[in-house]
């Protein structure tokens, strides 16, 4: 298994591409970079998430909805939706980015927002609505797509709910994206071939909110369409 930390692109196809060229010049498994784009040697600690984190903190999201509520000045007392910029509306202060930040953190924002109108606010923020966590699978799976994240699941799990492995998938170089900050994704690439066939599951990570896994497509595969095949019209010789 390798890791690197690239750059987030703006397409799931430049991910796609950028993986198929690299694989089409070297058999070993490696995970993709972008120019520009710290790798894991270079980036900071603090942006390394560690894969079997089993409780994470909620980060809030753009479209999320929290509720804030002051204990000795109920005038203040509001909701919020965070804009697409990750901006909220406060009533009274400057606007406030929150996307990125875990409940905690923002209740700590928005009382220092406040600390010049109110004298030593107390406050409390709850999240009233917020997107459903997921994950997504792509590339050589029976069923590509979006799905719920529910309870813990780990990378197998998260194919098999896919559909499993098509028969052009290559078992040998999944791929899990994981973002670790906004402009950032961690690229873990794993054998899972290897790891079911040796029955060590220490590689088979518990899926986060937002990953992303990816089943790159077999080389055997993408050269089977240029062999001919009997009975479509090919002599046999």
């Amino acid at each position: 298994m390798s890791t690197t930390i690239v750059r987030a692109p703006l397409l799931l196809l430049t991910l796609v591409g950028a993986l198929w060229a690299q694989q089409q010049t070297s058999n070993a498994p490696s995970s993709m970079a972008t120019p520009g784009a710290p790798t894991a040697a270079s980036a900071p600690d603090a942006a390394k998430p560690t894969l079997q984190d089993r409780t994470p903190r909620y980060r809030i999201r753009s479209g999320d909805v929290i509720q804030i509520s002051f204990a000795f000045a109920s005038e203040f007392d509001q909701s919020a939706q965070v804009q697409p910029d990750g901006y909220i509306n406060l009533k009274e202060v400057n606007d406030l980015y929150v996307a990125g930040m875990t409940l905690p953190i923002v209740r700590q924002a928005i009382a220092k927002a406040y600390e010049k109108t109110l004298n030593h606010p107390e406050i409390t923020v709850e999240l009233k609505d917020y997107e459903k966590p997921y994950f997504v699978a792509t590339g050589q799976v029976v069923h590509p797509g979006k799905y719920e994240l529910r309870g813990d699941v780990r990378l197998t799990e998260g194919i098999a709910i896919a559909g499993g492995f098509n028969e052009a998938a290559k078992h040998s170089n999944v791929v899990l994206y994981r973002h670790v900050s906004p402009d950032l994704m961690q690229a873990h690439v794993v054998n899972v071939k290897k790891m079911l066939a040796s029955h060590d599951l220490n590689e088979d990570y518990l899926i986060k909110p937002g990953d992303l896994i990816y089943v790159p497509q077999s080389t055997s595969s993408k050269i089977m369409k240029y062999i001919p095949t009997p009975g479509i019209g090919v002599p046999i010789p």
